[in-house]
């Protein structure tokens, strides 16, 4: 069996993610030419290049690129499974969170600084992206997303409902007139999002039973705050969480439509991770402390009540409930 030198393991793990010897080294704490000599030989005992070295950067090698998702998991694995051997031991080093780019800033951002008070050895890394990111393969280390999750090789628990809501500027329905029927839309100029197709696949509730309609969107975006500013901008008509929406519509500033008839069949907010036979203290923690958080708000009727169940800043309960 080959000797495990995690030593050199620690080296390229910073580097191909940084893809800079100087900010490795940095990281490290260490020189660019330490860090240079050390992969030098793990290539060498290896006997495949992992790095492309140019004058002005460095790149991953297809080799480099598997070694270093290998090396990313066994390093992970193998320091929860040393923290988990530690009775009382307290969370620390980095946790990558992935999250819905409006509603991450809108709901998780808040929480947060309870969050690092009470772990204070943690350091957060938020990515915030409506797109799904591959956790299986390292790309965070949790994800906060808001809809159902059929993938079995992620843990999920529920933090709460969301519904959805179609919706424009009371300018635009000025300019273009209301849609009374889900048929309408087709007349109208609609927003969808690209990075979620299924998005745009709008559910209503007809006589006839319920219907799925593909909206075909004139303007998309891959962010659904980006939505939400064009339709405030009298862009178009669009279908949002009601915590992204639910303020604006309080205000006057959106307009709800089609309530009758769209189906607003609540999803889960969730917070997912993969499996794992050593759960991470930094994972768990952070998973607690969400759960905590919201259902804590929830039953007070706190900022995330009032905006998933939009009783101030959202929807009139009888809409939202709908």
């Amino acid at each position: 069996m080959p000797w495990i030198d995690r030593r050199r393991w620690r080296c390229f793990s910073p580097l191909s993610r940084r893809g800079d010897f100087s900010a490795a080294a940095r990281r490290l704490r260490m020189t660019p030419s330490a860090v240079s000599k050390i992969v030098g030989r793990l290539e060498s005992r290896l006997g495949v290049r992992l790095l492309q070295r140019s004058t002005r950067s460095i790149s991953l090698t297809a080799e480099g690129n598997s070694y270093s998702e290998s090396v990313r998991r066994i390093l992970g694995d193998m320091e929860e499974a040393e923290l988990a051997i530690q009775p009382g031991a307290e969370p620390r080093g980095r946790l990558r969170v992935s999250l819905p780019s409006a509603f991450g800033h809108r709901l998780i951002v808040p929480m947060l600084p309870a969050f690092i008070g009470r772990y204070p050895a943690i350091e957060l890394e938020l990515d915030f992206t409506d797109a799904i990111v591959d956790l299986v393969n390292g790309d965070a280390d949790v994800a906060v997303r808001v809809a159902a999750q059929g993938d079995s090789t992620l843990v999920t628990r529920r933090l709460a409902p969301n519904r959805r809501v179609i919706c424009g500027a009371p300018d635009y329905f000025e300019r273009h007139g209301v849609p009374m029927r889900p048929d309408d839309l087709l007349k109208h100029i609609c927003l969808g999002i690209s990075s979620r197709g299924g998005l745009n696949l709008w559910e209503f509730d007809e006589a006839g039973g319920r219907r799925s309609m593909r909206i075909r969107s004139s303007i998309e975006a891959n962010s659904t705050e980006a939505l939400r500013r064009l339709a405030l901008a009298g862009m178009g008509i669009v279908r949002l969480s009601e915590m992204l929406v639910g303020q604006d519509i309080r205000a006057g500033r959106l307009k709800p439509v089609l309530t009758d008839c769209n189906h607003a069949e609540a999803e889960p907010i969730s917070v997912v991770y993969p499996h794992r036979r050593f759960l991470s203290p930094r994972v768990r923690v952070f998973v607690d402390f969400l759960a905590e958080q919201f259902a804590k708000s929830i039953a007070e009727g706190g900022d995330a009540a009032r905006v998933i169940r939009g009783t101030s800043g959202g929807l009139p309960e009888s809409d939202a409930m709908r």
